[in-house]
């Protein structure tokens, strides 16, 4: 029995996949997911020091002559206290004195004679000015990356802060797909006027690969319940299975007879959207199966919609629940109530606008979106400038609270 959205999505929600770890070089961990807490094992600063070149000074001197009575680079390990009317001068990150109370911009002092140095008139000097202090940074076992963060450059910075050189990460998951049905043929065979490409099986591949999965392609089923079968088999050593079609009521559908005949534990079986009715999700051992529509459009909307928070919890990610952006509509929309409808668009940063020609069939839509919309199946008329929940699809935008998407 088909499901409604919101059952269909906590049910991805409350999968819980095996996943694997390994460690590596922080270098290497770029778009991986955190299998692992790390607190921060020193406070940055590790001592105060200077955020200018300029002098060290007691902030009730600041209007006296003082004496230079010493230099500190960074990187210098001097203990300096100073007296009364005393400074040093002091470099970008160097350790200041211990009494220290204000660093004055070399540029806001002029040099005197006998190493004497006075703040320029008209120069106002707030006490702790321009002092980076111990912990202000990072304080000591602060909590700097959780698991299932996922890591980027930012996060790198962290962990080399830290002298953390190598970090414990889920695996990236394993993702097999294949195309089933003879009557489309692959992008690199030669067709007839008559015959048309699978395009979906290589959208299923570049996909994947660009959410971080390691994908393979285990090749074209031939229109037989057995070569279905063979497939299947061939690839349960993967996380997941992603194929399209064959799950209707055609007399050439042989792929749910296929997956019935291998204790195929069905957990989703149909979706009340449009497009993309006809989606399969279930299970054979510990391999996921993702059996999505035969048409283009339907297919990448639904995989979008649905297959991409599927990934999110094979890659160990935290975030779980699609987040929006709040946009306005372009122009006047109106469709048919019933359903819970997908809507492909493009977003320019204000407005969202329709792409008019959607076809389920079609190939050439997602080409030009970069985002969409999802409808509340009570919705039949949207006005201009109508405020819509607008989901990405071009890029990644997920979060870890969980958020009502749908427009209404």
């Amino acid at each position: 029995m088909a499901l409604n959205i919101k059952d269909t999505l906590k049910i991805i929600e409350n999968l819980h996949p095996n996943l694997d770890f390994e460690i590596i070089p922080i270098e290497e961990t770029i778009n991986r997911i955190s299998a692992e807490d790390i607190f921060a094992n020193s406070a940055l600063p590790k001592f105060a020091n200077s955020a200018m070149d300029g002098y060290a000074i007691l902030f009730n001197d600041k209007n006296s002559e003082l004496d230079v009575i010493d230099t500190v680079f960074a990187g210098d390990n001097k203990n300096i206290t100073l007296n009364k009317n005393t400074c040093v001068k002091i470099m970008t990150g160097a350790k200041i004195p211990s009494n220290a109370t204000a660093i004055i911009p070399k540029e806001e002092t002029k040099q005197l004679d006998n190493n004497k140095i006075k703040v320029k008139n008209k120069i106002k000097v707030k006490e702790f000015q321009h002092i980076k202090f111990i912990g202000e940074d990072i304080s000591l076992n602060e909590k700097l990356i959780n698991i299932g963060d996922r890591i980027n450059f930012s996060k790198i910075t962290l962990l080399s802060s830290q002298g953390i050189s190598h970090l414990k990460v889920y695996k990236k998951p394993k993702i097999a797909v294949f195309a089933s049905g003879e009557e489309l043929k692959l992008h690199y065979e030669k067709i007839e006027d008559y015959q048309i490409y699978n395009s979906n099986t290589p959208t299923f591949i570049a996909r994947a690969k660009e959410l971080g999965c390691e994908v393979t392609f285990m090749g074209q089923a031939k229109d037989s319940v057995e070569s279905i079968k063979e497939l299947i088999n061939n690839s349960l050593n993967a996380d997941l299975i992603i194929t399209s079609g064959g799950v209707s009521v055609g007399d050439a559908d042989f792929t749910k007879e296929a997956f019935q005949t291998l204790d195929f534990d069905t957990i989703i079986d149909g979706i009340m959207i449009k497009p993309g009715k006809p989606t399969i999700f279930g299970k054979i051992k510990n391999t996921y199966i993702l059996n999505l529509p035969g048409n283009p459009l339907a297919s990448a909307l639904i995989f979008e919609l649905f297959g991409r928070l599927i990934v999110q919890k094979l890659i160990g990610s935290k975030n779980l629940f699609h987040n929006f952006i709040l946009g306005k509509l372009s122009d006047e929309l109106e469709i048919k109530k019933g359903r819970v409808s997908i809507i492909p668009g493009f977003f320019d940063g204000e407005y969202f606008h329709v792409i008019e020609k959607r076809s389920p069939g079609m190939v050439n839509v997602l080409s030009k979106a970069n985002s969409m919309i999802v409808l509340d199946e009570k919705v039949e008329k949207l006005p201009k400038d109508y405020m819509l929940k607008i989901l990405p699809i071009n890029w990644k935008f997920f979060t870890d609270k969980k958020k009502d998407f749908i427009t209404k």
